[in-house]
């Protein structure tokens, strides 16, 4: 076992000041703050030692052996030999490449850890780093441990010409691998990551987290500026600005991040002896007693048009409500990966009753801030495809997946419609109906039209008790039907949206009782009825076979519309 030894890049007895408030620091005190900034929250650059005792455990540390690759294959000189200044780089940082790659774990959690330096020649990316991320890849693969690379880097090293380019392809070979094999993968952008890395290994892992400010990019801003003859807005290509479109799951301080990395590691598979991760759901669960109601008579039948509004009862729970109730250690999760991040669409990462799954809901709020800031729920077509990348998430980490419904319909905007709205939602569906891992839908509040289908295709369909679901508002069947929106009471009773009536439709296989007076008088109460609902749900499933699962969900919706007999028949 090699034992890495933190090499601080300040010296202990200095005082320094603040690269962004120019406030003396102590360096000690810097040390001790894990060399971020007490008044300004600035993160200093850490060597790759200092990162290694940042997020490893003490214990079981082993460095990978360093493979063997070409040192000068150009010859090149510019002002210096190519060979010289890779001696100056080794003397300035007591490192012989621009990474080093180990083995251990994180809060116990097995990991193949690659940390960057940006010291050694701007953390380019040359044969000996491609060569080094990509056997920390297959050593992850061999292993079907988890991945993670930490990521400062200035981009290609010229010095190797076309033979550094290649190594944005091998890399990003590597992560496919690990992507067909089901092994979850991690990027943890620090200050700087451009160029190749930015274009490659950094880009394509599972979930992308970003120090506060980091900054990540293929082009720099110098070269952008000098290119397009314009000032580039304040905060272009920070963390913040890429978590704002879409690029970056989430932001973590320095002091959260290894409890960060625990929290996503505790929902990768375990490893099996080197053998691909069990099919799909686990062990099964001990019999679960499930509190789902399945046949409409024991249900009250209430006044539709009353269901309506208790549905939409500003107060009744949201998916982040009934998240903080039911998931342990969740890890919301951001962005479409290419341009947005819709906040009327959640999802992320987290345990339900010990069980890693994964969770996307729509989100509306309790005030008329909150309403306007989640779009009242009503998703952009990046909502939708942020809920796709989670899925295939889902699926290539053979984790059930768990939707929850409340949307009166996907966002009707003329700017959805140009960002593709309609390709959006049917995508959703068209994936949701192959995934191969289990899926329990829940429809909580409202469930309007393809918006709410586009996470509703299930293995088993619920709802609670006072949610509907329709193929449209009462207002709007009212407006298009009756001409006018005053009938919308009518219009609600003529659409049975209502659970009993649902119920009797098959369209939902069963109704979660709320507490009396509805979820909105009792948050943990309903909260709990959905917890038993879930577990029940996912027990039959958890011992199906990818297949199988698939076949399961084809069957209960090939059978809609058909008569009583094809019914039977596609049973």
């Amino acid at each position: 076992m090699t034992e890495v030894i933190a090499k601080p890049a300040i010296p202990d007895d200095a005082w320094i000041a603040c690269r962004r408030c120019r406030r003396p620091l102590y360096a000690k005190r810097f040390a001790r703050e894990q060399y971020v900034c007490p008044e300004c929250g600035w993160h200093a650059p850490l060597t790759a030692h200092q990162r290694v005792e940042l997020l490893l455990d003490r214990d079981g540390r082993e460095e990978l052996p360093a493979p063997a690759t070409v040192s000068d294959p150009l010859d090149f000189v510019d002002s210096r030999p190519y060979p010289q200044r890779l001696i100056e780089a080794r003397a300035g940082t007591d490192l012989d490449e621009a990474v080093i790659c180990l083995r251990g774990r994180i809060a116990g959690a097995p990991v193949v850890l690659a940390v960057m330096d940006f010291r050694f020649m701007g953390g380019s990316l040359g044969t000996a780093v491609g060569e080094r991320i990509t056997a920390a890849a297959e050593a992850a693969l061999r292993e079907r441990t988890p991945l993670v690379l930490v990521t400062a880097s200035g981009g290609a090293r010229m010095q190797e010409g076309a033979l550094s380019l290649m190594q944005m392809a091998k890399t990003s070979q590597a992560l496919a691998q690990l992507d067909e094999a089901g092994v979850l993968t991690i990027a943890v952008v620090t200050d700087p990551t451009y160029g190749g890395v930015a274009a490659s290994f950094a880009s394509l892992t599972d979930i992308i987290v970003a120090e506060p400010k980091a900054r990540l990019g293929f082009a720099g801003p110098r070269v952008i500026e000098q290119t397009i003859r314009r000032k580039l807005p304040a905060g272009f290509q920070s963390a913040e600005f890429l978590l704002e479109h879409g690029l970056v799951d989430l932001i973590s301080p320095r002091n959260q991040l290894r409890s960060a990395l625990a929290r996503l590691l505790a929902c990768a598979p375990a490893p099996a002896d080197g053998a691909p991760p069990a099919d799909p759901a686990g062990p099964a669960a001990t019999d679960q007693e499930s509190i789902v109601v399945t046949d409409p008579a024991e249900l009250t039948e209430l006044d539709p048009w009353q269901v309506v509004q208790r549905a939409r009862d500003i107060n009744r729970p949201t998916t982040l409500d009934y998240i903080s109730y039911l998931i342990d250690g969740f890890t919301e999760l951001h962005g479409d990966r290419a341009a947005e991040d819709c906040s009327a669409l959640v999802g992320g990462l987290g345990l339900l009753d010990g069980r890693p799954v994964v969770v996307i809901g729509h989100q509306k709020g309790h005030t008329t801030r909150e309403l306007v800031q989640r779009n009242f729920g009503m998703p952009s077509p990046a909502g939708y495809r942020k809920a796709a990348r989670l899925m295939r998430l889902a699926a290539k980490l053979r984790v059930p997946l768990v939707t929850l419904i409340d949307t009166p319909g996907a966002y009707p905007g003329p700017e959805a419609e140009e960002k593709g709205q309609s390709v959006a939602i049917a995508e959703s569906i068209r994936l949701l109906s192959r995934l191969p891992v289990p899926v329990v839908a829940v429809v909580t509040g409202e469930g309007g039209s393809g918006g709410a289908l586009a996470l509703g295709v299930a293995n088993r369909v619920l709802m609670l008790e006072n949610a509907i679901y329709s193929v449209i508002s009462p207002e709007g069947c009212a407006a298009i039907l009756w001409q006018t929106p005053r009938e919308a009471a009518a219009a609600a009773t003529a659409l049975r949206l209502t659970a009993p009536e649902l119920l009797r439709s098959r369209v939902v296989d069963g109704v979660i009782p709320e507490p009396a007076g509805g979820a909105q008088l009792d948050q943990g109460g309903a909260a709990e009825a959905l917890r038993d609902a879930l577990v029940a749900s996912l027990q039959p499933l958890a011992g199906l076979s990818s297949e199988d699962i698939v076949n399961h969900r084809w069957t209960r919706f090939r059978r809609y519309g058909t008569s009583g007999e094809d019914q039977g028949r596609q049973a």
